[in-house]
């Protein structure tokens, strides 16, 4: 249960306009409920701000239906990740509220309109196009959290000109998701120029040596900028969460 949901029944507790018994009967679903395949967690929202949230690389449609039909019967915004297309149409064509975003791998059933953030926006930058997918998942992600995001894309090192033609855009973020492959050099130069917190995404995107996205995350890692959060490979899901911890609530 979203705590603006627990705010609000507490709130209709205290005028009279709701019973006691019935607040205790709803609130009896927290803080999970047992499907059989799946144990959603309803206390997630409550204690980290954000809904459980649904990885569905290895999930069936019909399971991932059935725990996001739960989610939404709780009243809570549904996010489901790594869905490819045929699963997303399969998904679909049983709930006819999911959205599914085919570039980010992601589908979404909206309950409530999700509450902007005051945070200013966050900067989703991408080394090059192939990275998209990866920073596509951090934007539906930061969506559904409620911060408003700015794409900046295909501003790798290789040309740095065009990373220092949008750099004036970069300094007025609030947090900055860097997603880059290849030698994953791009968040170290980010890092030297802002003073926003930088959360930097390796991604497996680049020939041999690239290594599946090991050779960015290790250049990530020893990142010659000060105060650079490293994710895991490809995880643009992982840094928007990491965003959505730094950032004010409200």
């Amino acid at each position: 249960m979203e705590p603006r949901l627990v705010r609000e029944m507490l709130e209709r507790v205290r005028t009279g306009e709701l019973a006691v018994e019935e607040a205790l009967e709803a609130l009896r679903g927290l803080p999970f409920r047992d499907l059989g395949v799946a144990t959603v967690d309803h206390h997630r929202a409550l204690r980290q701000g954000v809904p459980e949230v649904i990885f569905g690389e290895g999930k069936t449609p019909e399971q991932i239906v059935l725990i996001a039909q739960e989610i939404a019967r709780a009243g809570q915004n549904v996010l489901v990740t790594r869905v490819d297309a045929a699963k997303g149409a399969a998904v679909a064509s049983l709930l006819p509220a999911f959205r599914y975003v085919p570039l980010a791998r992601t589908g979404s059933i909206e309950v409530a309109p999700t509450p902007k953030r005051a945070a200013g926006p966050v900067a989703v930058v991408t080394a090059g196009t192939s990275d998209l997918p990866v920073a596509e998942e951090a934007i539906e992600t930061l969506r559904a959290v409620g911060l408003e995001a700015k794409r900046l894309y295909d501003v790798g090192v290789a040309g740095l000109h065009r990373f220092l033609h949008r750099l004036e855009e970069l300094r007025k973020a609030s947090a900055v998701i860097v997603v880059a492959g290849m030698e994953g050099a791009l968040p170290s130069v980010v890092g030297g120029l802002v003073a926003a917190p930088v959360v930097a995404v390796p991604t497996s995107v680049g020939y041999g040596a690239a290594l599946g996205g090991f050779t960015a995350l290790f250049s990530m890692l020893t990142s010659c900028a000060s105060g650079v959060a490293v994710v895991n490979i490809d995880s643009g899901f992982g840094a928007a969460m990491v965003v959505h911890r730094m950032l004010p609530k409200e």
